[in-house]
């Protein structure tokens, strides 16, 4: 997997080369380059940044120094948007990804150029680029997206500052075709990019076949799978420390009933803290036992989906 972020503070990256994501950059299964944003500039200042159309605090980040960044490492010509929709409503139609295809918002007019004009209108796929702005207003990153994304080829991540980024940015590159996506990491705001960049990195680049030691260890984490869950605690040695004791049945041996009790564990955790995750489950993929947990939980599971009594 290549994986390119741009950033003002592409130092701040360094940390990637660290534990279990340097070791993986070592093997070759991932290619991870941090780039300086201002590298695209042309004044004596290195200018990244301007004040807000309508007015307002702060500084919101020029497209002019993206878009040159951008189109390099996406190998991209300058193009013309035409019959663009207004932004608000862009922004109203793109709530998920799947609606926010380059036809629902505009066409390009490409210049005219050599053979390689087909860069400039690369069909999204799984082997194409995906181009990734964190963004507090945007919707939340989950496991399942970074699953997804576990699956590309390349990933370039835009790491936003001050204001925020120019919303025209993420509307252009979806207009030439671009997988773009805006995620948010929590209910919080950060002084940039980079911290939630790190985040979705560690999440996306673990799923990687052969990046973890022991490829099992992420099956049942919380989260994952489709009907997924809260994973339940964990213990290790000694099996008493400072007066407190191992559950008994983690120290009996008997395999069934360790992954009856850890089961059981996630779902009374799952409940009383994400009962959402709980009301998405699949009825038809529970065993008796879930059932049985469930209901003594007060859950009725003979829908589609558990319903709270």
């Amino acid at each position: 997997m290549k994986i390119d972020i741009v950033s003002v503070f592409p130092e701040y990256f360094e940390v990637l080369n660290l534990s279990l994501l340097g070791k993986a950059q070592a093997k070759g299964l991932v290619e991870v380059t941090a780039h300086n944003l201002r590298d695209w500039t042309h004044d004596v200042h290195h200018s990244v940044d301007d004040t807000p159309v309508g007015g307002g605090a702060g500084m919101v980040m020029k497209p002019e120094v993206w878009s040159e960044c951008l189109d390099e490492l996406l190998q991209l010509e300058p193009a013309v948007v035409e019959n663009t929709k207004n932004i608000e409503d862009s922004a109203v139609s793109c709530d998920t990804y799947d609606t926010c295809d380059s036809g629902n918002s505009a066409t390009v007019a490409v210049p005219a150029k050599s053979d390689d004009s087909e860069k400039t209108n690369i069909a999204q796929s799984s082997a194409g680029p995906v181009l990734i702005f964190p963004n507090p207003s945007a919707p939340l990153f989950t496991q399942q997206d970074a699953t997804e994304l576990s699956h590309a080829d390349h990933l370039l991540f835009g790491c936003g500052r001050y204001e925020g980024y120019d919303a025209r940015i993420p509307q252009y590159y979806r207009a030439q075709g671009i997988d773009v996506r805006e995620y948010s990491i929590g209910d919080y705001v950060l002084n940039g990019g980079e911290v939630a960049v790190s985040v979705m990195l560690e999440a996306i680049t673990r799923l990687l076949p052969g990046f973890m030691g022991n490829a099992a260890s992420i099956v049942e984490e919380s989260y994952t799978g489709d009907n997924a869950l809260l994973e339940h605690r964990q213990y290790t040695k000694p099996a008493e420390w400072r007066g407190i004791k191992v559950p008994d049945v983690l120290l009996s041996g008997n395999h069934a009933k360790v992954n009856r009790f850890r089961r059981d564990e996630a779902l009374q955790k799952t409940d009383e803290l994400r009962p959402d995750l709980i009301e998405a489950l699949d009825c038809t993929k529970l065993d008796k036992a879930d059932r049985k947990t469930l209901m003594a939980l007060g859950w009725e599971v003979s829908s589609a989906h558990p319903r709270k009594r």
